[in-house]
């Protein structure tokens, strides 16, 4: 689940709960920023490219943060 709107009310959050007790995996769809994006499809594609980690579907990025600083270019 993707959730998108915020503020979360009640009903969103009690949905959610649902959902995750069902086996749900809640993955908010809120920017990163570690990357360094550039556009907004910066922010757009590395959402999606996290989705896909969700679901163990081979991409070509590295999504997951590392601790180590991301150089321009990389």
């Amino acid at each position: 689940l993707v959730p998108r709107e915020t503020p979360f009310n009640q009903i969103h959050l009690e949905n959610m709960l649902r959902v995750a007790r069902a086996g749900a995996t809640i993955l908010a769809a809120s920017p990163s920023f570690y990357h360094k994006p550039q556009t907004i499809d910066d922010l757009v594609n590395h959402l999606c490219f996290r989705i896909l980690d969700q679901f163990d579907i081979p991409h070509s990025k590295k999504t997951q943060w590392t601790g180590e600083e991301v150089l321009q270019g990389e």
